[in-house]
């Protein structure tokens, strides 16, 4: 099996660690980045490198260029880089715009948009000098749903994510870049203000259940792989039928 080398933004949690825990069985070493929780970042990073496979964590920043850089400096010492995922994001802004707060609304912008940005423009130069490789952007399904009462600035920012991934999509391909986006409907993970949404809104999803972060990791693992070799500028919805 090829080694592959990937950053995973967000890799300590969540969708991210699932994402994590799903590249090693697909040959990726990986460079896991986190903001605070270091434990659980070292918790995946240990499954990794039980399993067979090189792992490195760094704390970032995501609205911070300098920091955002740092994932980027380090990878060297592993190899040539052939993906990243986007997967960092906030929502700590909840609630109706009228009544919801701008500051907090900035920095989720800011986290979820302008990270995904600035993330992708540090990779660029290793990808290309590798011969190419992928990227792929965690969306949701809030970018066309609009996520009314709850945060439609962070449905905002993942229809940025979407649009930033078709307009690069068609910028990098004469370099052997894909850049796709995955969108995960709800699932089940602390990302959730409340942790009890997902069942309270199973209803209103067509399979009748929330996701779990295995079916969505498995989503970004196939957009990675060489079996999508002429998918780009697309984004794949893992959301039970919304």
């Amino acid at each position: 099996m090829s080694t592959k080398l990937t950053v995973v933004t967000g890799g300590g949690r969540g969708i991210g660690a699932a994402i994590s825990r799903r590249l090693v069985a697909a040959g990726h070493d990986q460079v896991i980045t986190y903001r605070r929780d270091r434990a659980a970042a070292e918790n995946v990073a240990d499954q990794v490198r039980r399993s067979g496979r090189r792992a490195l964590t760094v704390p970032v920043e995501m609205t911070d260029p300098g920091s955002v850089a740092e994932p980027f400096d380090r990878v060297a010492s592993f190899g040539a880089l052939t993906g990243l995922v986007n997967n960092a994001g906030a929502a700590t802004a909840v609630g109706p715009l009228e009544t919801n707060d701008l500051e907090s609304i900035r920095r989720d912008l800011e986290v979820n948009l302008f990270g995904v940005i600035a993330c992708t423009q540090q990779a660029i130069g290793p990808l290309k000098k590798a011969g190419g490789g992928a990227v792929v952007n965690i969306s949701s399904v809030a970018a066309s749903l609009g996520g009314p009462g709850t945060y439609v600035h962070y449905a905002a920012a993942k229809a940025g994510v979407e649009a930033f991934t078709v307009g690069l999509a068609k910028e990098l391909a004469a370099e052997n870049i894909r850049i796709n986006a995955g969108a995960p409907g709800t699932v089940w993970t602390d990302f959730h203000r409340y942790q009890d949404r997902p069942a309270k809104v199973a209803a209103t999803i067509p399979m009748g259940r929330a996701g779990r972060p295995e079916e969505i990791a498995r989503a970004v693992a196939w957009l990675l792989s060489e079996d999508a070799s002429y998918t780009t500028g697309t984004t794949l919805r893992v959301t039970g039928g919304l």
